[in-house]
């Protein structure tokens, strides 16, 4: 079997941070392949591996994984003694928890709507609506004051014992709180904002930032 990893992704996709990071963590290397998603004609290397046209997109010899979740799962359980997953019932129930409240309730309005409007695009020199920004950081709420408790109770999102959860989160976090407002918003969860300053020193976060590659 062809063990070379090949990782399809988009250099601004948090999604695409996402699994670079896991790939640090578990101390992994992948051939990169950049692919826009939002290009007007579909990108041709994502329609040869997706339907969805999204990435990010594993590739390991003849296997082909989508969906994030799926790909650090997958890393994770192809390296043995390196456990970003715990073994209590409770812990791992919250890890899977945080991944869902992320993709299902935070991803559209921190990611999206707040960094997106309040950094990305004004970054870029590209159109923005600060309507955007000030709906998504009202959407962002119950996504902050759910993670807080989760933080506060510290079966995960502790600063400590880093998981699945917070490769998961960090990336967003670091989006969302480039945007003043939205830095100012997490800081009023204490919970959450004492795990981010953890987790915003970790080397797999700092190395896979994109506005700091060169």
């Amino acid at each position: 079997m062809d063990d070379r990893f090949i990782l399809i992704g988009f250099r601004y996709s948090v999604y695409t941070r996402i699994v670079r990071m896991a790939l640090l963590e578990l101390g992994l290397e992948a051939t990169y392949v950049e692919a826009n998603p939002f290009a007007v004609e579909p990108d041709a290397e994502l329609s040869r591996h997706t339907a969805f046209g999204r990435v990010p997109v594993l590739r390991h010899g003849a296997f082909t994984l989508t969906e994030t979740a799926a790909i650090t799962g997958y890393l994770h359980d192809l390296t043995a003694g390196r456990a970003l997953r715990p073994d209590d019932a409770q812990a791992t129930a919250r890890l899977r928890q945080v991944i869902g409240i992320v993709d299902a309730y935070g991803y559209q309005p921190m990611v999206r709507d707040v960094f997106s409007h309040g950094f990305y695009r004004p970054h870029l020199g590209e159109e923005f609506d600060p309507d955007k920004v000030v709906t998504g950081l009202e959407r962002s709420l119950p996504v902050l004051q759910t993670l807080d408790l989760i933080a506060e109770e510290r079966l995960k999102l502790n600063g400590k014992d880093v998981s699945l959860a917070d490769i998961h989160l960090s990336p967003m976090i670091a989006y969302f709180a480039k945007v003043p407002r939205a830095a100012d918003l997490l800081s009023k969860y204490p919970a959450l904002s004492a795990w981010w300053a953890q987790l915003c020193n970790r080397p797999s976060l700092i190395e896979t930032d994109p506005f700091a590659m060169r």
